[in-house]
């Protein structure tokens, strides 16, 4: 018979004793850690969310507790009463807050016993966990690790003092509907059947950005939210189908403006861990954070910027070089301090690396006591000398080299500059990077539809220089012109994790109507998907902007982990599986009848 506790109450939690406590009775609860039997004492590490005191139970002092403890196992739940005392001399453990006292058991109550769990909940080192997959099956014991139990608090703790940024700001927090139309916004929208409706479908919200706009027209002036938001979309380590941001919009705003609060949120929310952000971030446009490091989203924790080789090449009569130039391609190269020792096997791991995102090949130069070079044949040493020399590489340097089309060669060598300085461990892990991308395209080209899509959304509104382009694009319909225009757009980045983005959006339905033009959508289209938000233009709208930050990456940087799962309670798989809960699943037919919908194998 298990005991109960009756009208025993918890006075301290497992981490909050210390040795101003000593002489106290305490009662403390939560599970058994780790059990140490030393015959007339047993020793027990007792765990709750925030942290572990020993306990010590002993047969000459407290006879029918010394029993039950001799029975517990991993995982049980039990109460203890007793008095706090310091440890003797030279057993202090510095590893525990409580350390320096332990609680001499008068009392144990067991509140519950437990199965042998499938997997250990403490074990040295991330590499020697279970499987992820395991973990995920039985969360709810993952989550008792007390890296999970941080990860979660930290979590906590940093939408409670993004609430308090805002609300200090005046910003409303106004909760926006979850079953909505289905607006295409870049990705698949998951639908949801209607049972009243039969036939007809809501789309859970990507984000909120039609009806933050609303409030706008609405009125409220400064609005936020901490929002929910669902995407049909291919996973990552930074992305899940289900996520939370801060979604944030405010009236007769132009873009400083909005960069305040984003810098202002971000410094906020980095104090809870003793880092103080600059006040204004560094700033990039798109088109210089492209060229200098492959990437919108640079990390600025180490050097290594990317280096415009096309220009040695303007001559060559080396036909695959020639051939990519004529053809508005590039050549751009890496120097990896120091590293002209790469063996051959590591140059092609590198340049398999690279064909991932496109690129043909990875051609390279060494520079020790003689230069060596991939391209060595082809080109001649003193071609090969003045590309060295050209990106002021030194001896016993290596350079990188990639060809091709300039998206694969930015997508290429930016992934490649992480990928070498995380094997050099030239990242420093102590430093905070953050910096502002700004004035995004307005549009990306869709090399398989050969046509432009919105880059940010529809509602993004153009530079004011690129407005007369933008206007000229669509009037002679040279759609060669929509590459160059640029928008109101930005991205708050911080360690090479894009945290936030956002806009300055169109507030006059002329240039809305623009837009859709551009992207291809009829009127009829356009007022089939989006009618109710063209009526609501045209009744004074104020011009807006806003951004929305990820919740979830600003806690990873926050928790020091580079897996979106681990500062999630209740994550999914890389495939969108719920492995605890076994989601998706099936539904019977009877469900299915009442909403209308047939199983087609």
């Amino acid at each position: 018979m298990l005991d109960v506790l009756g009208n025993l109450e918890r006075t301290h939690s497992c981490g909050e004793l210390r040795e101003s406590n000593v002489g106290e009775t305490v009662v403390l609860m939560g599970w058994v850690a780790k059990k140490r039997d030393f015959g007339i004492f047993t020793f027990i590490d007792l765990r709750d969310r925030d942290g572990v005191t020993q306990i010590v139970v002993s047969e000459e002092t407290a006879k029918e507790a010394h029993a039950k403890a001799k029975n517990l196992r991993g995982e049980y739940v039990v109460a203890v009463k007793g008095e706090v005392v310091s440890r003797d001399e030279g057993t202090h453990n510095a590893k525990l807050a409580t350390g320096d006292i332990e609680v001499k058991v008068g009392e144990l109550f067991i509140l519950n016993d437990a199965k042998t769990l499938p997997f250990q909940l403490e074990v040295a080192g991330s590499e020697n966990l279970a499987s992820e997959d395991t973990r995920l099956k039985f969360r709810y014991l993952d989550l008792r690790r007390p890296q999970l139990q941080q990860n979660i608090r930290m979590r906590a703790r940093a939408v409670g003092k993004i609430r308090e940024y805002m609300d200090g700001l005046d910003f409303i927090e106004i909760e926006t509907p979850i079953l909505l139309k289905s607006t295409p916004e870049g990705a698949r929208d998951f639908i949801v059947p209607s049972r009243i409706h039969t036939s007809k479908f809501f789309a859970l919200p990507q984000s909120p950005q039609i009806l933050k706009q609303l409030c706008m027209i609405s009125g409220f002036d400064k609005y936020y939210q901490i929002a929910r938001c669902f995407r049909d979309e291919d996973l990552r380590a930074d992305r899940q189908p289900e996520f939370t941001q801060l979604d944030v919009e405010m009236s007769f705003a132009n873009q400083e403006m909005v960069y305040r609060v984003i810098e202002g949120m971000f410094g906020s929310v980095f104090r809870l861990i003793g880092v103080e952000l600059p006040g204004q971030f560094p700033r990039l446009t798109y088109a210089e954070a492209m060229r200098r490091y492959g990437s919108d989203k640079p990390d600025l924790r180490f050097e290594m910027e990317l280096q415009d080789l096309s220009g040695n090449f303007a001559d060559t009569d080396f036909a695959p070089f020639a051939s990519i130039l004529a053809n508005k391609g590039e050549i751009k190269a890496l120097v990896v301090k120091g590293k002209a020792d790469y063996s051959r096997k590591v140059t092609d791991d590198l340049q398999e690396f690279v064909k991932r995102y496109g690129a043909t090949g990875l051609a390279w130069i060494k520079v020790g006591d003689e230069i060596t070079s991939s391209l060595l044949k082809v080109l001649g040493e003193a071609k090969i000398a003045e590309l060295a020399s050209s990106v002021n590489a030194e001896k016993g340097d290596l350079v990188l080299i990639v060809a091709g089309k300039k998206s694969v060669v930015a997508a290429s060598l930016g992934a490649l500059r992480i990928e070498v300085a995380k094997r050099e461990n030239l990242i420093d892990r102590t430093a905070y990077k953050p910096l502002l991308v700004t004035e995004f395209p307005m549009f990306e080209y869709d090399e398989e539809t050969g046509n432009y899509a919105a880059a940010h959304h529809p509602f993004t509104s153009p530079m004011d220089e690129d407005l007369e382009l933008f206007k000229r694009a669509i009037e002679t319909d040279e759609r060669e012109l929509f590459g160059q225009i640029r928008a109101k757009a930005y991205d708050a980045v911080i360690n090479g994790y894009e945290c936030a983005g956002g806009s300055i959006r169109i507030h006059q339905k002329e240039i809305q109507a623009l837009n859709f033009k551009a992207l291809g959508l009829s009127p009829e289209v356009a007022r089939e998907r989006f009618g109710f938000f063209l009526d609501a233009l045209e009744f004074g709208t104020p011009p807006h902007g806003g951004f929305a930050a990820g919740i979830e990456r600003t806690c990873m940087i926050l928790c020091g982990t580079e897996n979106i799962r681990d500062v999630m309670a209740f994550p999914k798989t890389a495939s969108a599986q719920d492995l605890m809960m076994d989601s998706p699943g099936e539904v019977d037919d009877a469900q299915l009848k009442e909403l209308g919908i047939k199983i087609v194998e």
